[in-house]
């Protein structure tokens, strides 16, 4: 006899990563790091980021980059959505205050419509929807990059003083944390490329484990300074609902504004999911050199983006799939089958 197991639903991705920053948080919130604890976690946050941008720089081929600069109205596109559209909607959000949102809430929000697009779940997505997946790698690359030097000058310019004080100097621990690993990385990718690509699974883990380490250090300053207390589930559910809206505004503008542009089927497919979501593993680092001790509340929006982006984008790129294929004019890059790991 045949036994049942129990099945999430196909189009509900319970992402493991996202278990384990929520277990990350909670880590935090029983057991925060604080003395002398707190500033060794602190440094071993630093180094952890510095790696992190390291290996971004090394993993990025810079000729692969330099190629889709041919299909520079798409990417220019997807920078307009992510650095344009996205810190519009977020200084609207302005208005939700303090009604819906608290203010720190609120320039946790902002702060999330600043941060650069993902690269992996976009690529994923577009491959899935039978997009242009070329054109979506290097989308999402432009736009880490460029969020290297755009979100810290948007975050000055925009959140002021609600941002942790933001000053030359931060902006120089930016580019000292941030840029020169990545530019560091980029010099060295001739020589250690290749052991990256043979050992990018083992490197994933250590991605994903500076990243937990970051969360940890964040939300134990969060849980030592006591901010949490500001946060209510009225609130929490005011804020997924503003992100729900916001989602589903950058979901539509970057589709119907693609198609307005001119694009066809595969371009669109890649404009719509590197032009709406927004990258949890550029921005918490950022967050942290950003925010300091505020950095715990400052991320929620974002890690609660994060996961809504996944479960949504899911169900959109497996409909896309099914939709009949169009004449579309030709790229500006020339399609080939590329492997997504």
């Amino acid at each position: 006899m045949s036994r049942r197991t129990l099945q999430l639903p196909s189009w509900l991705p319970i992402d493991p990563y996202i278990m384990a920053l929520i277990g990350t948080v909670v880590l935090a919130a029983l057991l925060p790091a604080s003395g002398t604890a707190a500033e060794v976690a602190g440094g071993a946050s630093t180094g952890a980021v510095a790696f992190l941008f390291f290996l971004y720089g090394a993993r990025l081929s810079t000729a692969e980059a330099l190629d889709g600069l041919k299909h520079w109205r798409l990417h220019l596109t997807v920078l307009a959505c992510t650095f344009v559209v996205f810190p519009l909607l977020g200084l609207a959000s302005g208005g939700l205050v303090p009604f819906v949102l608290t203010p720190q809430l609120q320039s946790g929000f902002l702060f999330l419509c600043l941060v650069p697009s993902t690269i992996q779940s976009s690529i994923a997505f577009t491959s899935i929807a039978r997009g242009n997946v070329p054109a979506a790698i290097c989308a999402g690359s432009f736009s880490s990059i460029a969020g290297i030097f755009l979100t810290p000058l948007l975050a000055a310019a925009l959140l002021g003083n609600s941002g942790g004080g933001f000053s030359a100097d931060a902006l120089l621990k930016i580019g000292v944390q941030l840029l020169l690993p990545f530019v560091a990385g980029q010099l060295l990718r001739r020589w250690i490329g290749g052991f990256l690509t043979r050992h990018k699974k083992i490197l994933g883990y250590v991605d994903r484990g500076s990243i937990l380490l970051v969360v940890y250090t964040a939300f134990s300053e969060g849980m030592v300074a006591g901010i949490w207390h500001q946060v209510t589930p009225a609130r929490l559910g005011a804020l997924l609902a503003a992100e729900a809206v916001l989602l589903a505004l950058m979901l539509a503008v970057s589709w119907y504004g693609a198609k307005r542009l001119g694009f066809g089927r595969e371009d669109r497919i890649a404009i719509q999911f590197a032009g709406s979501k927004k990258s949890l593993a550029s921005g918490l680092p950022m967050a942290s050199v950003l925010f300091g001790a505020q950095a715990g509340l400052a991320v929620l929006p974002l890690m609660l983006f994060h996961q809504m982006q996944l479960m949504v984008c899911a169900v959109i790129a497996k409909r896309r799939a099914r939709d009949p294929q169009e004449a579309a004019p030709d790229s500006e890059v020339t399609r080939k089958p590329v492997a997504v790991g």
